[in-house]
């Protein structure tokens, strides 16, 4: 099969079984760029220029389920209330486009949408920080549409280790553990994308449904936190649950990850911090890439880490989550969300079957979410909402 025939065989296979991506952060580009101004990014027109999805590209990539993160930064002082506006966005999109996206909360509905032909919209909440230490947030959260929570984002919360700060609980505390069953209550996935890795071994002990990683490669592959050990791996079976691979560099390629390393370095001796955009910061970065161009991945490189967490956690546990409009550099061949055939061909080149990649982009995300569905429907039929604190249970 020549490289056209498989990139055609590739769009063909998203036509019967297009992708569910774990994660896209354009709800937060629009809040960084236009504060919310749908009309300054009318997603129906072309936005290259700005962002790195509209909906001609997820046409054209073959998405037929997006999970929208409802993300906030973890150092927001009111982040609540932020997450809010966030949902809020989606609901606006939803309502904006009618005929391209279709708000889904099931399994059912992420069908019906693909029966349809629109892009099912599911949320996810990227950080624990959004529920405010609250089981009834949690709880709202849900009530309006949030399909998975992060436990952490790039922050520890008071009861959940992050995987890019300093151990703080070891991991999840009491509280921590009655946040993953609330959710198992709820219907709510687990996300452990961004976690710390005790944290990721708690949750899988704690949870009594499937967990994801919404956006999240394998460390055997590129040594970096945010991606997942092996025994983490290999414990998703015996879970029911799904890994998501990412696409941002820096988390799967590991002279990335060095180069990151070492620019951030150079900052810091400059007296700089390491995410300083000022114009003499980024004077300093300029001049830093010049000497040391910037390692580029491509699809290969995410095609590596699919093979090892098929080889690991197998088949029916892995997925896409590109994370796009969330980083600023995407591998070639996977520049935007229209970019998915690419990684499909490349698979079909490596031997991949058409069985094995239809669970890939589509039926291990619905499987997951409606088993996380029947979990919930038992434990509600045996338990009502818990009332628990922090205060109370971490003490």
């Amino acid at each position: 099969m020549t490289a056209v025939d498989r990139l055609e065989a590739a769009r063909e296979l998203l036509r019967e079984f297009p992708v569910v991506d774990g994660h896209n952060d354009l709800p937060w580009a629009l809040r960084e760029q236009v504060g919310y101004d749908l009309d300054a990014r009318d997603i129906a027109t072309d936005q290259s220029a700005h962002l790195h999805t509209d909906l001609a590209r997820l046409r054209a990539g073959g998405v037929g389920a997006q999970y929208w993160s409802v993300y906030v930064r973890s150092d927001l002082p009111d982040a609540v209330p932020a997450t809010l506006e966030q949902i809020d966005c989606v609901r606006q999109l939803i309502a904006r486009y009618p005929s391209a996206l279709r708000a889904a909360r099931t399994a059912a509905d992420m069908e019906a949408a693909r029966a349809e032909g629109r892009v099912a919209s599911l949320m996810g909440a990227e950080g624990g920080h959004s529920i405010a230490n609250s089981l009834a947030t949690l709880r709202a959260l849900y009530t309006l549409g949030v399909r998975y929570m992060t436990l952490t984002h790039n922050d520890n919360v008071d009861w959940a280790d992050s995987a890019t700060d300093a151990p703080g609980v070891g991991g999840l505390s009491a509280f921590g553990r009655e946040v993953v069953r609330e959710m198992n209550r709820e219907g709510m996935l687990v996300d452990l994308s961004h976690v710390a890795a005790t944290t990721m071994r708690d949750a899988l002990d704690a949870t009594s449904a499937p967990v994801i990683f919404s956006h999240s490669s394998a460390r055997a592959v590129c040594d970096h936190p945010r991606n997942i050990p092996d025994d983490v791996l290999e414990r998703l079976p015996a879970n029911g649950g799904m890994a998501m691979v990412t696409f941002v560099p820096k988390f799967v390629l590991q002279a990335a990850v060095d180069w990151t390393a070492a620019a951030d370095e150079n900052m810091r001796e400059h007296g700089f911090h390491h995410l300083a955009t000022t114009p003499e910061a980024m004077k300093v970065h300029r001049a830093f890439e010049e000497r040391n161009p910037r390692p580029v991945a491509t699809v290969s490189t995410v095609a590596d880490h699919l093979d090892h967490m098929r080889e690991t956690a197998g088949v029916d546990h892995i997925g896409i989550g590109g994370d796009y409009d969330g980083t600023a550099f995407t591998p070639d061949g996977l520049t935007d969300v229209s970019g998915y055939p690419n990684l499909i061909a490349e698979l079909l080149d490596r031997g991949w079957s058409r069985t094995d990649l239809a669970k890939l982009t589509w039926q291990n995300a619905v499987r997951v979410l409606g088993a996380a569905e029947d979990v919930a429907r038992d434990l509600q039929a045996a338990r009502g909402p818990s009332n628990a604190t922090i205060t109370r249970l971490d003490a």
